[in-house]
């Protein structure tokens, strides 16, 4: 399900994973306006979107949440195993925390609404192929929220002044999506070199999940760089 357009080169080439074909054909249409965007593919489910995914190698995948049989986080597990630096821009219905940070555990590079204008998801779609991380001001809220909750409870603790230059270097790369074996090679250090260091950030910081470095490098402004 490839697009026509002979001349791909210098656009950023997406592919659309979504169950509704009706919403796939309005928002390829929408792209497909932008004269730096191609639709290189479609897919209705995880399962193909995966398959797609790798594929066509495209710059961006914009995926929904809830599918049949495989849904957008799993599918973006999957793929971001497959592909480590693919970028997947979550489009959903959603405006869960829970689902929030389920996809930025997943190795998504940024959560946008569908109810969004479509100025908004042209822009989140530039952002994320630049290689940066693009939250919707809803998601931000979220975030925000999520913060302040965790000052009234006596829980933010910032101990990043404590981290060192290595621990700080290796908690960015945990929050931009790497795994431990990329991390090492990146570092030319050990997997186990990484494990102790991952250990000793989350034992500092307080914190028990990849979910939680996340939310505290998003906080302190490191995937901004």
């Amino acid at each position: 399900m490839e697009p026509t357009e002979n001349n791909q080169q210098n656009k950023i080439r997406i592919l659309l994973v979504d169950d509704h074909t009706i919403l796939r054909a309005g928002v390829k249409l929408m792209l497909s306006a932008q004269p730096d965007f191609v639709v290189a593919g479609e897919a209705r489910d995880g399962h193909e979107g995966v398959s797609e995914a790798l594929r066509l190698r495209p710059d961006v995948v914009l995926m929904d949440i809830t599918m049949p049989d495989m849904n957008g986080i799993q599918a973006t597990v999957e793929i971001k195993r497959q592909i480590a630096d693919a970028k997947v821009l979550i489009l959903t219905m959603h405006d869960s925390e829970i689902y929030l940070f389920q996809c930025l555990r997943s190795g998504a590079s940024g959560y946008i609404s569908k109810e969004a204008a479509d100025t908004e998801l042209v822009t989140a779609i530039r952002t994320v192929h630049e290689g940066n991380v693009y939250l919707s001001p809803l998601a931000q809220a979220i975030m925000v929220d999520d913060y302040l909750q965790r000052v009234s409870d006596g829980d933010e603790k910032d101990s990043y002044s404590s981290l060192t230059e290595r621990e700080r270097e290796i908690l960015k790369l945990i929050a931009e999506g790497m795994t431990n074996n990329q991390i090492a090679e990146k570092l030319s250090i050990s997997p186990k070199t990484v494990d102790t260091h991952r250990t000793h950030i989350m034992d500092k910081l307080n914190m028990h999940s990849r979910t939680e470095l996340v939310k505290f490098a998003m906080r302190r402004g490191l995937l901004d760089d």
